[in-house]
């Protein structure tokens, strides 16, 4: 970096609050409620704080509805900073009690997570229960996408962030994108829970994703498209993320007749066959490489079947840089 750049970055961290909101967001992302209530100073004076980190290139934000998410950057202005961080004393009174606050804040978040996800478990078991075990899903995947490395790794309709979870040993860098906000809470939560911190989620439209083109080495849209009304608009814009060479994994159900998912569940198509799936790939410029079906035991005769479709965008691997996923987030 030139020197008044790092000069840039110095005075931009070269502040006791400004320092104490780095020592929290290297954890994860906040957002300004979150941040007033640990540090115990008001709206305005943490927004400019947090302006000024931003305009340093030090720390990103991300509109969520009503809400902005705040996160250390990934740069090297972010850089210099994480290392003044890891460099201050953790038993220090004021970043200690900041970071007891932390924790206290995150534990409530956990509780309203799984308030909310014990209201929709029952209609989610009952659903789940439909057809083959979950765990058999996920080993199949795990399988079919096979242990090369990820480096970035893209989740649509993330739901809970099982996902992110899964193939967490296998990327570099996640993002699930989910158009629920009370969902994402939930994602948070069980990805904090769980120990990932290459990993976050976004607000994002399925047919409008939050994304640059060619960023994708894998991108998985996994039990969503039964919901929507034009699947194939989804997958032509779940391609559009793939870079040269990158795969789409679509998991979801094989073509059925129970009706009563229209209604129960909120189901738009019921099902899907592997013509319909492999025109609407070819629509969306990527090639099918592999369908795989898991089909309940014989006497299972009410259960459904799960079909997983691994397609791949045809462009050769060339020279195009190496793009963030963090990075090309709009």
């Amino acid at each position: 970096m030139p020197l008044e750049a790092v000069v840039g970055v110095l005075r931009g961290c070269g502040e006791a609050t400004r320092l104490r909101l780095l020592a929290l967001l290297i954890a994860g992302e906040l957002t300004v409620k979150d941040l007033t209530g640990i540090l115990g100073q008001s709206q305005p004076r943490i927004s400019r704080h947090l302006k000024l980190l931003c305009d340093a290139g030090i720390v990103e934000r991300y509109p969520e509805g009503a809400w902005v998410y705040y996160r250390l950057g990934e740069g090297p202005e972010a850089c210099i900073a994480k290392y003044a961080i890891e460099h201050l004393s953790k038993h220090d009174p004021v970043i200690s009690g900041d970071l007891e606050r932390l924790e206290t804040l995150r534990r409530t978040k956990a509780q309203e997570a799984a308030e909310f996800f014990a209201e929709r478990a029952k209609t989610w078991d009952l659903e789940r229960n439909l057809h083959v075990p979950e765990a058999d899903v996920e080993a199949a995947m795990r399988v079919l996408v096979g242990q090369q490395r990820i480096g970035n790794f893209l989740d649509l309709g993330t739901g809970t962030g099982r996902l992110l979870e899964v193939f967490a040993d296998q990327y570099e860098r996640g993002v699930g994108l989910d158009a629920s906000g009370d969902m994402l809470s939930v994602a948070r939560a069980n990805l904090e829970n769980a120990g990932i911190s290459h990993a976050q989620v976004r607000q994002g439209d399925i047919y409008a994703l939050p994304v640059e083109p060619n960023m994708s080495e894998l991108t998985v849209v996994h039990q969503v498209l039964h919901f929507l009304e034009e699947p194939g608009r989804a997958i032509s814009e779940a391609a559009r993320t793939l870079k040269p060479g990158g795969r789409l994994l679509i998991v979801d159900f094989a073509s059925h007749e129970l009706e009563f998912l229209r209604e129960k569940f909120a189901h738009r198509r019921l099902g899907f066959s592997q013509e319909q799936m492999r025109r609407w790939l070819e629509d969306a410029g990527v090639e099918l490489l592999e369908y795989q079906q898991l089909s309940p035991k014989a006497a299972e005769t009410n259960k459904l079947t799960v079909g997983l479709w691994l397609a791949k965008d045809p462009r050769i691997v060339s020279d195009l840089p190496h793009a963030s996923l963090n990075k090309e987030l709009v």
